[in-house]
């Protein structure tokens, strides 16, 4: 009777996920295209004047994330004067990956360097936050050809002490994991995903309407919940193979991270990779946490417009 109980109650969990990702499809639908790459199909948001001199920004968004996360409002505020390229990791947004195994900074590199080669875009700027600083990182290293230039904002670079939740390694478990993400993770994570992105922002506080804004929920999709959770347990292994090669980056680098962040400490992250890599620039920003974006995207601003202005005055004096 029990186990009758317990497979009803599963089914029932079941239908209502399959229900709500579409009811999540339907109120935060696709922003951009679809660019096919070996692995996934990369969802790709262009915006901004095209300019054939200044080389594009791209810009790549953390874990439990996706594009609108960097749009808001700092790709917006770029995108007035500059090309604009943002990018669904694979495996979120609207990036469906197929195997959620695709989950370290090398193998996602490779997917968006590809997209990139796809879209003529020869060199770029990248902006890349929190996890993804990892992959900026890896961009730099395996396809110096496409990164012009590298702002790190409160990057993962490094291995840490301690693990990435204990949910985290329970939904990367074979057979329990999908199980879990296919029938609890929207209807709880319905109810957490406000108070999840509030504790991100600390000490700052989130602005109004950030969740609905920035297409949170899509991450309470089974498949983009599981692909999330399998880029942070498997990440701080392919931080520890590529760190020491960061030496190697030739790229102009700025890191930028708040002092008050308790997501991805500056001191294990930040300062080392500014103290590492050859042209990089570190500001650290006193009592400000983890979405330095948001906290203070102006400064940000500053620091990519003076980034591509030296490329440029480079690229001038190279060429007479």
């Amino acid at each position: 009777m029990g186990f009758v109980v317990v497979v009803t109650a599963l089914v029932v969990l079941a239908l209502i996920t399959q229900a709500g990702v579409l009811a999540l499809q339907r109120a935060y639908p696709r922003q951009g295209r679809s660019v096919e790459v070996e692995g996934a199909f990369l969802n790709v948001l262009d915006i901004g004047p095209r300019d054939m001199i200044r080389p594009p920004i791209v810009m790549i968004h953390g874990a439990s994330s996706n594009l609108g996360m960097m749009r808001l409002p700092l790709g917006d505020m770029l995108a007035k004067t500059h090309r604009v390229i943002l990018i669904d990791r694979p495996g979120h947004g609207w990036s469906p990956r197929q195997h959620f195994e695709d989950s370290t900074p090398a193998i996602q590199a490779r997917m968006i360097d590809e997209a990139l080669e796809k879209l003529g875009v020869a060199r770029a700027v990248f902006v890349v936050h929190s996890w993804a600083g990892a992959l900026g990182a890896r961009m730099a290293l395996d396809y110096p050809q496409r990164v012009a230039g590298l702002v790190m904002l409160a990057p993962v670079a490094y291995p840490w002490r301690g693990g990435v939740g204990w949910y985290n390694k329970l939904i990367a478990t074979p057979v329990i994991g999908p199980l879990l993400a296919y029938t609890i993770t929207l209807p709880l994570g319905y109810f957490l995903t406000d108070a999840g992105a509030r504790n991100v922002f600390l000490p700052q506080t989130m602005p109004d309407g950030f969740v609905e804004n920035t297409a949170t929920p899509l991450l309470l999709r089974p498949r983009a919940f599981l692909a999330n959770a399998w880029d942070l347990v498997t990440l701080k292994v392919a931080v520890r193979e590529q760190a020491p090669h960061y030496a190697e980056i030739s790229a102009p680098a700025v890191v930028i991270a708040g002092d008050a962040d308790n997501t991805v400490w500056p001191d294990i992250h930040s300062r080392p990779f500014a103290a590492t890599v050859p042209h990089a620039k570190l500001i650290i920003l006193p009592g400000v946490g983890h979405m330095v974006q948001d906290a203070a995207p102006e400064l940000v601003m500053r620091e990519i417009d003076a980034m591509i202005g030296q490329l440029m005055h480079q690229a001038a004096v190279a060429a007479n």
